[in-house]
């Protein structure tokens, strides 16, 4: 056989190869390719996405806790405040309470006084009579004298 023929049937076979994979080889070919594409770029997509989601999702995250933590300083503050108010309460009324036992006993000291000065007056008066009765050496009658003994026990 002549070169010149056989190169040109490789050429004529070389055609074929090329119109058939280009007709029936090809586009499956490059249809797989893109759908890979289009796989890989929708992922792709997918991933920045739920990145972005995540970032958005820590953010909320983060502003909670900083609301939860000012909710709770608050509430430690409001509870240090009840517990003073508190505090001052119960000294105000032990205070109250203890003004009130010092009246309590400045009434109950005066009216001992009182009642001291009331039996001294009686004493002193009893006395007063009997040394009457000793000077005048005669009984004095409590009873006629009772006015005269009144007024006397007043001046005391």
């Amino acid at each position: 056989m002549n070169i010149n023929a056989t190169l040109f049937l490789q050429a004529i076979v070389f055609a074929i190869l090329v119109w058939f994979t280009m007709r029936f080889i090809w586009p499956p070919i490059t249809k797989a390719l893109d759908e890979r594409a289009a796989k890989i770029a929708d992922g792709l997509a997918a991933a920045d996405k739920a990145k972005a989601e995540l970032a958005a999702a820590d953010r909320r995250v983060q502003a909670q806790l900083a609301e939860s933590r000012d909710v709770m300083t608050q509430r430690l503050a409001d509870a240090d405040k009840r517990a003073q108010a508190i505090v001052e309460e119960a000294k105000k009324r032990a205070e109250d309470e203890a003004a009130k036992i010092i009246a309590a006993a400045q009434a109950e000291v005066e009216q001992q006084a009182f009642a001291a000065r009331e039996a001294l007056r009686e004493q002193v008066a009893a006395l007063a009579v009997k040394g009457a009765e000793q000077i005048l050496r005669r009984e004095v009658n409590a009873g006629v004298h009772a006015d005269l003994l009144g007024r006397l026990k007043t001046e005391l």
